[in-house]
């Protein structure tokens, strides 16, 4: 840069509106004395507005030299980085400063093309003595002249006020002197070399990219740091000022690395910075990308800070928050690199001098290459006849192009347009991904070995994944083999038979395990379904099943008989492909019209297969008006007389012949024949002989009744439910997640038994026994009864306490329900061992509350007494689980009382 473009920098620059297009994805910050440009799409050129109307080109050589850096991730984003003291701001008065960028997107260079524009002021005061700021690219110094001028030559007694009047009284920067070479060089010459060297209304400014020519190493507590140290001399006729400016910065040589850890050692007495070895640390601030953080957010990172008495040392985690991974190939192996630019800000005094420091070091931090060979997962199932494949784990900025195949290349596009499925799938964080792919093994790529030996069949699949990482096009590839053996299975035989209700279908799956799953008619064979119409043997199983099932379809029906299919269909429970299909027809011998002597007729009518979008219920007699009785999606049924619902007579010698017809009417028929041209018109003749000459003699008696009808005891079924409340107001109960319950000594339990499915007031539920197990066998023992024969066990000296029931909103019936209330009790095997579980069981008794017989139903028994009792503690579980599934190996996790359960 010429020696003028710094002296520009001391006019007002003026920032007018912006005008060109904004891009929500710019933002710009101010983080104390730098300013952090956010931008998201890569842009090609980024430029500096100057005076509102000059634009000047960032080139890395130029940004280094006025303040700037850049830095990219490999997506895409980019960050900026500018000093606020750099060549381009506008400077007011050293308290604020204004910076305009301008980014244009690649192949826009034209002057009429958009550009995006983005402009800041930030404001900093008030400024420390010095100022060091450290950047990925450059080291800056900035001094107050007023504190670190030393007169060499004072011809006048009058002092000015330096750098401010310096400037204004004429003076001017005619040399720098660098340490130790003691090179002196003009200012013009400063800034060929690289340099930056200016002054504001109040400081001295000085910048060095790190490995300038008169930079140097020096050890710093064992930690290796790049100083840059000069003398800046102005002069005025008589009068000579020297400005000392020093700027120190750490290498790359400051960072240890293990796999799982990033270590930054940073001298706490940086040697070059201090005239003495008093100086107090006011503040040590750590952050990323130039932006400080806070202690919860640094915690959250898992990032630490540490003081010492001769470092400050950053630790942060490879993989943290903050920082990002780039792919590399070294001979065509895959490797990561993990870098972060953590942030360390450092404000001390001098004891002596009491000049205050501001230190402030952006350092990137990459980690050497990390090996991350890629892995080929096989999830494929044989059975499934499909090659499921997962192929990972990669950063995002690696794509997969293509799969080289033994007899073809394909791209990704074209692999899917075979129905390979190539899919990429991303970690939850959305920082890593894999590829999945699905081959079939029907495809041609797939080789095939059967091994009739052996009795299976071997399928290979080979192939090389062809990859490249972004954005620098770096092509990598990976090959796998993998192969899958499939049993060659025997498919099962299906036979089937009739007898007069039901379909019988048996399936032998000879010695081999099941492997499908049964479809009959339309449904397939649940649990539900298969308990109730599946009986099996060792190596094969029945399906029973009702000819009038749903899951059959009628063909046709006679007037005496119907016909009816039952399909059955063994399917592969992977892709669903039929196994073996079987198919049983059968004339089942049913009455579908009955006439009765006293001249009504009943007759049912079916929906046939061969007419689907038939509703039985739109079924008429001849006489449109007489529908059926009764229908649903499947039968009608009609009742009627033979002189109505335009039934005919005929006369046959000594018989009378009554016939009918049941169909759709007429309108109905000519619209399910238009929706459905292929469905059959319905009809069904049915018809009644009577004996015309004929006469029938019916003997009757009749005698007084001897007492009126009485209901005998008999079986039926009935639900009861026993459940635990939570207090003795029985307004709330436990759920099934709540167990275990754990009660402490002298609490109670208060149990409710509760008839639920009737609503009959005169029925009472009683109970019978109640006792407890260790288990929940009922029958297993030891075992302690609580209620005997309705009544309080007299041998328990703490005998259960019966509570009444009143109605209320929830209880309608009193009788239906009980309550006792138990104290807790633990069994105990032996004195010293006591039991982990408690089981708690009843038998009730439903009895006619109007008419008790005597035994339990005479009533439940009231509690004599109500002694105070105790015990140790107990647990309630659910049956069907152990101690050790809800607590593992340790009781104390449960924060119950040390007692053995």
């Amino acid at each position: 840069m010429p020696y003028r473009l710094f002296c520009l920098l001391m006019a007002a620059v003026g920032i007018q509106a912006q005008q060109t297009p904004s891009i929500n994805d710019l933002n710009a910050e101010c983080l104390g004395n730098v300013i952090r440009l956010s931008v998201a799409p890569l842009f090609e050129d980024v430029d500096a507005v100057f005076n509102d109307t000059q634009i000047i080109n960032l080139t890395p050589g130029l940004a280094t030299q006025c303040g700037f850096s850049f830095k990219f991730d490999p997506m895409g984003n980019a960050m900026f980085f500018a000093s606020l003291q750099n060549c381009f701001s506008q400077n007011m008065d050293d308290k604020m400063f204004s910076l305009v960028m301008q980014f244009r997107l690649p192949g826009n260079h034209m002057t009429e093309d958009p550009v995006y524009r983005v402009g800041k002021t930030c404001s900093y005061t008030p400024w420390t003595s010095r100022e060091i700021l450290c950047d990925r690219n450059y080291m800056e110094a900035s001094e107050m002249a007023l504190n670190n001028v030393r007169l060499l030559t004072i011809l006048f007694n009058s002092c000015f006020h330096f750098l401010r009047q310096a400037v204004a009284s004429g003076y001017k920067m005619t040399a720098v002197v660098f340490s130790p070479s003691k090179n002196v060089m003009n200012v013009d010459e400063v800034q060929r070399k690289g340099y930056a060297i200016a002054n504001t209304p109040t400081r001295l400014v000085l910048r060095s990219p790190h490995n300038a020519e008169e930079t140097y190493l020096q050890n710093v507590a064992g930690v290796p740091m790049r100083v840059l140290s000069t003398s800046t001399f102005f002069e005025q006729k008589w009068l000579v000022t020297r400005v000392d400016a020093t700027a120190v910065c750490p290498t790359p040589e400051a960072v240890a690395f293990t796999p799982e850890v990033i270590t930054w050692y940073m001298p706490k007495h940086i040697d070059p910075l201090f005239s003495s070895d008093a100086f107090t640390m006011l503040e040590v601030y750590m952050g990323i990308d130039a932006k400080r953080l806070d202690t919860e957010e640094m915690a959250a990172r898992n990032y630490s800070v540490l003081v010492t008495e001769a470092h400050i040392i950053v630790e942060i985690p490879v993989g943290a928050v903050g920082g990002y991974f780039k792919s590399h190939i070294q001979d065509d192996q895959y490797f990561v690199t993990y870098t972060i630019e953590p942030m360390l800000e450092l404000l001390w005094i001098e004891d002596v001098a009491h000049e205050n420091t501001s230190y402030k070091v952006l350092f990137p931090i990459t980690t050497p290459p990390m090996a991350r060979p890629p892995q080929v997962r096989n999830y494929t199932v044989p059975e499934q006849a499909v090659f499921v494949l997962e192929l990972g784990t990669f950063n995002l900025d690696v794509e997969l192009l293509n799969i080289t195949f033994p007899t073809m290349v394909l791209t990704v596009a074209e692999c899917n347009a075979r129905g390979f499925n190539v899919q990429e799938q991303r970690s939850p964080d959305n920082t890593l991904k894999t590829f999945r792919m699905e081959v079939p093994f029907s495809d041609p790529v797939v080789f095939k070995e059967r091994r009739a030996e052996q009795g299976v069949t071997t399928f290979t699949l080979q192939l090389i994944y062809g990859l490249v990482i972004f954005p620098e096009y770096a092509p990598f590839s990976h090959s796998a083999v993998v192969d899958a053996v499939l049993l060659d299975i025997v498919p099962p035989s299906v036979t089937g038979n009739c007898d007069q209700e039901n379909f019988h279908i048996t399936v032998d799956y000879r010695n081999q395990e099941p492997f499908f799953v049964v479809l009959v008619g339309k449904r397939l064979l649940n649990h539900e379904f298969a308990q109730q119409y599946l009986t099996e043997g060792d190596t094969d199983f029945t399906i029973t099943l009702p000819f009038s099932s749903p899951d059959a379809v009628f063909e046709s029906v006679h007037s005496s008989s119907v016909r009816s299919r039952l399909d059955v269909a063994l399917l592969n429970p992977y892709n669903n492909m039929t196994i073996k299909y079987f198919s049983l027809a059968c004339s089942f011998l049913k009455t579908l019209t009955e006439c009765f002597s006293n001249g009504t007729m009943t007759a049912l009518a079916v929906k046939v297969e061969s007419a689907p979008g038939l509703n039985p219920g739109q079924l008429t007699l001849s006489d449109p008006a007489c529908g059926p009785t009764y229908s649903d999606d499947r039968f009608a049924y009609f009742h009627f007389t033979v002189n109505s619902c335009g039934t005919t007579r005929k006369f046959i010698n000594n018989v009378m012949l009554y016939e009918n017809e049941i169909s759709l009417p007429d309108e109905l028929e000519v619209k399910l024949n238009a929706t459905t041209s292929s469905e059959e018109e319905y009809q069904l003749k049915v018809s009644c002989y009577y004996v015309a000459n004929i006469t029938r003699t019916l003997a009757f008696l009749t005698r007084p009744r001897d007492n009126e009808p009485f209901a005998e005891t008999g079986t039926g079924r009935l639900m009861v439910r026993m459940r635990l409340a939570q207090d003795a107001s029985y307004n709330t109960f436990h759920q099934e997640e709540d167990y275990p319950v754990v009660r402490y000594l002298r609490q109670p339990l208060h149990f409710e038994v509760e008839l639920t499915t009737s609503s009959d007031p005169k029925v009472a539920l009683v109970l019978d026994h109640c006792w407890a197990t260790l288990n929940e066998d009922r029958d297993s023992r030891p075992r302690w009864n609580l209620i005997i024969n309705g009544c309080e066990n007299p041998e328990d000296p703490y005998r259960v306490v019966f509570h009444p029931v009143e109605v209320d909103a929830r209880v309608h019936f009193p009788s239906h329900v009980k309550r006792f209330e138990v104290y807790m009790f633990s069994f105990a095997e032996d004195a010293v061992e006591q039991s982990g579980q408690v089981f708690v069981h009843c038998d009730v008794v439903i009895c006619d509350a109007s008419s008790p017989t005597g035994g339990p139903c005479s009533g439940q028994c009231v509690n004599q007494d109500n002694l105070k009792r105790g015990r140790s503690c107990f647990m309630l579980f659910r049956p069907w689980q152990t101690i050790t599934e809800l607590i593992g190996s340790s009781v104390d996790k449960l924060n119950v009382p040390s007692c053995l359960f």
